[in-house]
C-alpha cells in the first residue's frame, strides 16, 4: 500500500491540503487539533504520545489535546483517491460471454443472489461501452422482461433499483416495441414497478433519476399509459419536486423531469392533478429564473399552457401576477416555440376566458408593446391571429395602432 501510494505520488499531483504536514503522505484518517490544523491520525497521535504539547505546524501550545475527525476532508480525499485509481486501473469492459453469464445468473437467482448488484453493474458497464452493445442487449430475448421483473420484485435496495433503471435507460433507443415495455411496466402483475420509480426519484443519484424520467416518458405513448402513470400521485409529485431549480441544480435532471411531465399531461385528470399538487408555483418560479436553458423554458411554458386549458389552472395563473409577467417576458426572447406557448397561454386566459386579473397583469407588464412587436415579426399565422384577438381585448384599434407604431419600430429586426 505504501509503495503504491509513492508510485501514485510520483505520477499524479496530489493536492497539498490532502497531505499530512508530518508524514507528507496522503491522509487516511484526517483529524484536526484545537489550532485548526489537520493531520493524519496516526502521525499526530505519535507526536502527542511522545509527550509533545504543541501543534507541529505552528508550534502553538495546545490548550487541549483532543482531536476531531475532519469528515469533509476525508470525503474529498476518498473521492480523489477513487478517481485516481480509476485512471490508473480503468475498469475493463466485460465480454459478451461474461454478460450473458451474468444475465443467466440474474435470471436464475429469483432475487436471492447476494451478488446480483455486481451482476447488473457488469451488464451496465457492457452497455455503456458502445451503441452496438446497447443494441445487443435490447434485442436479447428476455432481457427487457428480466429487467422489469427485477424492478418489480426487488427487496428495497435503492442502489440495485438504480442499476436496473440505468440498464433500461441505456437500451431505450434500441427497443423496437415500446408497447411491450409499456405493458410490462404498467399492466399485469407488476404492481410495484412505479413504486420502484418513486424510490429512485426520491433517493437515487441524478443519473438514475434521469434514467427513471426517460423510461417513463418512453412508455407514455397513449392516453391509457398516461393515465396509468398519472394515477401514482407520489410519482408525479417527485417529478415535479425535482424540477424545482433550488432543489436540484442539474439542468439535465430538470429538463428530463419536465419532459416526462409534458408527455403525461394531456389527459384532463392529469392536468388537474398537476395543478392540485402545486405545479403552477414551481413553474412560475422556474420561469423567473435567469440561468435556465432554452429547453427547460420551452417545457415549463408547455406545461403552463396545458394547465391553462383547465379552470383550476387558469385560476392559479391569473391570481399570480408574477406568473403572467414571467410568461409575457418569454415572448420574443427565447425561441419560436417558447413564444408560441406563451402567446397561447395569454390568449387562453385573457381572450378566451376574459380574466380581468390576467388582463391587468399583461397591461402592467407592458404586454401591449410585446404583442405589437410580435405581430410585426415573422411569426406564424396562428400566433398572429391570437395576437390580433388580444389587441381586441385591450380595446386597441389594431390597424391604426399598427400604422402609427410601425414608424417607431421599423428599425427592429423581425424575430
Amino acid at each position: 500500500m505504501v509503495r503504491e501510494q509513492k508510485v501514485l505520488d510520483l505520477c499524479i499531483t496530489v493536492p497539498t491540503f490532502f497531505k499530512c504536514p508530518i508524514s507528507l503522505d496522503v491522509m487516511k484518517s484526517p483529524v484536526s487539533l484545537c489550532t485548526g490544523i489537520t493531520y493524519d491520525r496516526s502521525s499526530i497521535q505519535r507526536w502527542l504520545d511522545d509527550g509533545n504539547n504543541t501543534c507541529p505546524a505552528t508550534m502553538q501550545t495546545l490548550h487541549s489535546k483532543d482531536i476531531v475527525p475532519n469528515r469533509t476532508l476525508h470525503s474529498l480525499i476518498q473521492i480523489w483517491t477513487d478517481s485516481v485509481h480509476h485512471r490508473v486501473n480503468p475498469p475493463v469492459s466485460p465480454s459478451k460471454e461474461q454478460v450473458l453469464q451474468a444475465i443467466t445468473e440474474l435470471t436464475d437467482s429469483n432475487g436471492l443472489n447476494l451478488n446480483r448488484f455486481g451482476l447488473i453493474t457488469k451488464v451496465n458497464r457492457f452497455a455503456q461501452d458502445s451503441d452496438q452493445n446497447k443494441g445487443f442487449l435490447a434485442k436479447l430475448d428476455g432481457f427487457v422482461a428480466l429487467m422489469v421483473s427485477l424492478l418489480d420484485n426487488v427487496d428495497g435496495s435503492v442502489e440495485f433499483l438504480e442499476q436496473i433503471l440505468t440498464a433500461l435507460g441505456f437500451v431505450l433507443e434500441k427497443i423496437e416495441d415500446r408497447e411491450e415495455l409499456k405493458n410490462r411496466l404498467l399492466k399485469g402483475n407488476n404492481k410495484k414497478c412505479l413504486d420502484s420509480f418513486v424510490l429512485v426519484l426520491q433517493r437515487g443519484s441524478n443519473n438514475s433519476r434521469i434514467a427513471a424520467a426517460r423510461v417513463l416518458k418512453f412508455i407514455a405513448i397513449d392516453a391509457e399509459s398516461e393515465l396509468l402513470i398519472g394515477e401514482n400521485e407520489a410519482l408525479i409529485t417527485e417529478l415535479l419536486n425535482l424540477s424545482t431549480p433550488e432543489k436540484e441544480k442539474d439542468p439535465k435532471l430538470i429538463e428530463n423531469c419536465l419532459a416526462c411531465l409534458v408527455s403525461i399531461s394531456k389527459p384532463k385528470r392529469n392536468k388537474m392533478k398537476l395543478v392540485k399538487i402545486g405545479a403552477m408555483k414551481i413553474l412560475s418560479k422556474l420561469l423567473t429564473e435567469s440561468n435556465i436553458s432554452v429547453a427547460v423554458v420551452e417545457k415549463a411554458l408547455k406545461l403552463v399552457e396545458t394547465a391553462s386549458s383547465t379552470s383550476e389552472g387558469r385560476k392559479e395563473i391569473c391570481e399570480d401576477a408574477t406568473c403572467v409577467a414571467a410568461i409575457l417576458n418569454k415572448v420574443l426572447k427565447v425561441s419560436n416555440v417558447a413564444t408560441e406557448h406563451s402567446v397561447t397561454t395569454l390568449w387562453s386566459v385573457c381572450y378566451l376566458f376574459r380574466d380581468q386579473k390576467a388582463q391587468e397583469a399583461v397591461t402592467q407588464a407592458n404586454g401591449l408593446t410585446k404583442i405589437l412587436l410580435l405581430i410585426q415579426s415573422n411569426c406564424s399565422p396562428h400566433v398572429r391571429q391570437m395576437c390580433m384577438d388580444l389587441l381586441k381585448i385591450f380595446r386597441v384599434n389594431s390597424k391604426s395602432c399598427l400604422s402609427s407604431y410601425d414608424t417607431k419600430t421599423s428599425h427592429i429586426m423581425p424575430f
